[in-house]
């Protein structure tokens, strides 16, 4: 019996990024082995143990063979006989077929230190078709590793390609999709994920709604970048320097232009209204992926407020107090602030203005203070009840607001 390490430890190791899971491959034992040293099954579908010590996961090499369509259309086999190359050709990309014996020499049958080097993301065998999650896992390490110079290499674009034209994608489950959306969404460089899926014709096919922007064009003078689906990726790549790893934040990010597919083509390159056109792709697009109710709330009140947030120096206090009634932030300023993140990418998702002040956060964080200082505590002692509280309540919340902005 031998133990590697193997995969994403291995790879950011080799590149220097912090080591998050360590997971390791046996060769040579069957489960009976592992349990007779206090490992702990977990494994369903294959044999997965826990070290009795460390609580690291350990896997019995083992090869794989498609049964069927889709990411569920496998069956695996286990057993002292499967070697470590067999394993490690079923992983999805070099960089991740990589192992480490107890002496720290490396096992690298595919290629995949060269890759490194290379700055590419390759496929292992042509078996990576069969597995249509492997596209969106792709996509994601492309967000991943694209501020270190990493692409995906052209020969396994082709095979991406391939996967969409046979109709391999369309048996992904709407879970999976969004579980890797939403990593990818809390990484480095997340229009990379989009650039991706896009060149491999899957973005049509997985986001329409998002799909549907490029081409769109902007007016200039605002948006020097002109296409929206640029100014998309633009978008999404300042909300992951204002809030790395933030993957809520990348969300309202992602979502909070779509109504500019919908632009009558008449009005073109002006978007008017577009904050509300955009509500209904948005509850498409949450409700197709299963989106968590929270996620999909929020985005849409980006959506539909992010211009009243560009516009906040100008507004009346009536109309703030309004905006933070709509976010909650009265009494969850976390709310506010992931809205306010999200506007200020929108901001800085521009051609030439990647670095602009966005003076409107504090602004709006110094009117919420304002509102929220008034509490119903003097008029419940001046006799009001009921509704009469709420309807002094917001008079003295407007000119607690109108008051600051004479200051």
């Amino acid at each position: 019996m031998r133990t590697y390490l193997v995969g994403g430890a291995v790879r950011d190791k080799w590149l220097g990024r912090p080591v998050v899971d360590r997971d390791h491959v046996v060769v040579g034992a069957q489960p009976d082995d592992l349990l007779a040293r206090g490992y702990k099954p977990v494994g369903k579908d294959f044999p997965v143990f826990l070290h009795p010590e460390s609580g690291e996961e350990y896997a019995l090499a083992r090869t794989e063979r498609k049964t069927g369509r889709g990411y569920h259309g496998f069956a695996f086999h286990a057993d002292p006989n499967v070697t470590l190359e067999q394993d490690l050709a079923r992983r999805d990309l070099t960089i991740n077929a990589i192992a480490e014996d107890e002496h720290g020499v490396l096992v690298d049958p595919y290629g995949g230190v060269r890759d490194l080097e290379q700055r590419l993301l390759r496929h292992v065998s042509p078996a990576f078709v069969e597995d249509p999650v492997r596209l969106l896992r792709v996509a994601r390490f492309a967000a991943r590793f694209a501020p270190l110079g990493f692409t995906v290499a052209e020969e396994t674009m082709t095979l991406l390609q391939q996967m969409v034209r046979n109709g391999e994608i369309d048996h992904l489950v709407p879970e999976r999709v969004w579980a890797e959306t939403r990593k990818a969404l809390g990484e480095a460089q997340p229009s990379a994920f989009l650039r991706v899926l896009r060149d491999a014709g899957a973005l049509a096919v997985l986001f329409p709604e998002i799909d549907a922007l490029y081409g769109v064009p902007q007016r200039a003078e605002f948006h020097p970048e002109i296409d929206t689906g640029v100014h998309q990726e633009m978008v999404l790549d300042a909300a992951a320097q204002l809030a790395p790893g933030n993957d809520l934040v990348g969300f309202c990010a992602l979502t909070h232009d779509l109504g500019k597919a919908l632009t009558p083509a008449d009005e073109l390159p002006r978007h008017i209204g577009h904050e509300q056109r955009g509500v209904k792709p948005l509850r498409a697009l949450a409700a197709r992926l299963k989106v968590p109710t929270d996620y999909a709330e929020l985005a849409e009140l980006v959506c539909r407020e992010h211009l009243n947030a560009h516009r906040a120096l100008e507004l009346k206090p009536a109309t703030l107090l309004k905006l933070f009634v709509a976010l909650d932030a009265l009494r969850r300023p976390d709310r506010l602030e992931t809205f306010l993140t999200a506007c200020m990418a929108d901001k800085r998702g521009r051609l030439g203005h990647e670095q602009d002040d966005y003076p409107q956060a504090t602004w709006l964080r110094q009117a919420r203070h304002a509102a929220a200082s008034i509490t119903s505590d003097p008029f419940v002692a001046q006799g009001l009840q009921g509704p009469a509280i709420g309807a002094a309540m917001e008079k003295a919340r407007i000119r607690a607001i109108a008051e600051m902005k004479l200051m």
